[in-house]
């Protein structure tokens, strides 16, 4: 089994929300860490290749010889966006990982693992979402994503590279001040006083992951030397009412919602089957109760100290 202690690894997108919990991961393990990302990762430790992967240059400077393992991260992950520019989505998703890919060939990498989505499956109504789905994606993100991994399927045919594809459910944790998926919006309302915006009547269902959890799957299927597609999720689906009441406890503040109509297309559920990641040793460690308490305290207003009060002291 491949060892990340001493391991050389690429992290694409490493300064961002993922790509920092999973780098600290790695470099506690013992991994030589470089990134590739818009901006320089933080920590010294980390060789920091700083571009645009649409740039074949800055492709050519991230994927060098003797490279254990790439972590594709990087990508346009809103759904929005893709709507919104399909054509620059595919260049990022698909362009930018195939141009990777054919550069880990050329240069005997032997492992690359890719942060995929469940969303290349399509709708399947309630039905438990398995690896075993056909791919049916109803989104440009959706099919630039299940593009890039027919292209992992090709290189690990063809070339014999250990490709994995791992889709993640919604990842939610520390980190996400920069983020704009529903998670922070609580918590940003919670912050500020204010309330959320609910499509529909709440009701929809929806598999929150935190991220050390999803770090953690990283980390055994890069042990496991892990082929082909690996759902990872919590594996308990949640409603978005759940969701807002967990947020709640995690704040103590009230969070009001307004109900507007809901998106067309929208899923009415996401509920997966994680069998396959537990037995490759994945235990989820974290439910929405306790994870949401670790996403708070990025966004919760200072206290005011002692000194900042006018109040006497005799």
């Amino acid at each position: 089994m491949p060892e990340v202690a001493g391991a050389r690894v690429l992290v694409t997108g490493g300064s961002g929300f993922i790509g920092r919990r999973l780098v600290s991961a790695l470099l506690a393990e013992g991994a030589a860490v470089t990134v590739a990302d818009l901006h320089a990762h933080p920590d010294a430790q980390v060789t920091s290749v700083v571009g645009d992967l649409r740039d074949p240059g800055v492709r050519e400077r991230a994927v060098v010889g003797g490279l254990d393992a790439v972590v594709h991260l990087a990508a346009v992950t809103s759904v929005l966006r893709s709507v919104e520019d399909p054509a620059g989505t595919y260049a990022t998703n698909v362009e930018a990982t195939a141009g990777l890919l054919e550069l880990a060939r050329e240069r005997g990498v032997p492992r690359f693992l890719l942060a995929s989505t469940n969303a290349v499956t399509g709708d399947v109504g309630g039905a438990r979402i398995s690896e075993d789905l056909a791919l049916r994606p109803l989104t440009p993100y959706g099919a630039t994503k299940a593009a890039a991994e027919m292209l992992l399927s090709a290189y690990s045919g063809v070339y014999g590279m250990r490709t994995g594809a791992l889709r993640f459910a919604n990842v939610y944790g520390p980190g996400m001040l920069l983020k704009d998926s529903f998670v922070p919006r609580l918590m940003r309302a919670a912050a500020a006083g204010s309330g959320v915006q609910v499509y529909g009547d709440g009701g929809q269902l929806r598999d929150y992951v935190h991220v050390d959890d999803v770090v953690q799957a990283i980390l055994l299927a890069w042990r496991a030397d892990h082929d082909g597609p690996l759902i990872v999720g919590s594996g308990v689906s949640v409603s978005v009412n759940d969701l807002i009441d967990a947020a709640r406890k995690a704040t103590g503040a009230a969070i009001p919602v307004e109900h507007v109509p809901a998106k067309q297309g929208e899923m009415p559920a996401v509920v997966l089957d994680i069998s396959a990641a537990r037995a490759l040793g994945y235990r989820p460690r974290h439910d929405i109760t306790s994870g949401m308490a670790t996403v708070w305290p990025d966004f919760r207003p200072a206290q005011p100290t002692r000194s900042d009060t006018t109040e006497d002291d005799a």
